[in-house]
């Protein structure tokens, strides 16, 4: 298996916003990031496949909005996103959190 995991941060005293990306080319697993900060909106994308998710402060954890290539949107509710203490769970959604796909996050809080 191979990680490849690249994160941008912009630095304190300015408005807290993070972006970068993940593949990972064995299994696809629930991945942590690391943010310092809890984001109040989190969007996770599969660019190869083109379908993300959207996660908005207020919402239960491992939940989202999930976007397809076709443009259905749904409301999931347990492989979704989770924001804790500082730290972003991207749970395994089998849309978009794919072994060997690019994904791309952004966030901002």
């Amino acid at each position: 298996m191979a990680i490849t995991k690249n994160q941008t941060q912009q630095p304190m005293g300015t408005s807290k916003a993070t972006h970068g990306y993940y593949i990972d080319t064995g299994t696809a697993v629930a991945f942590d990031l690391t943010v310092g900060y809890n984001p109040r909106y989190v969007c996770v994308e599969n660019v190869t496949d083109r379908t993300k998710m959207e996660w908005y402060e207020g919402m239960d954890d491992a939940s989202a909005i999930k976007t397809v290539a076709n443009g259905t949107r749904t409301l999931i509710t347990t492989t979704g996103i989770t924001v804790d203490d500082g730290v972003v769970t991207v749970g395994l959604d089998t849309d978009v959190n794919v072994a060997s796909k690019q994904l791309a996050w952004k966030m901002t809080a």
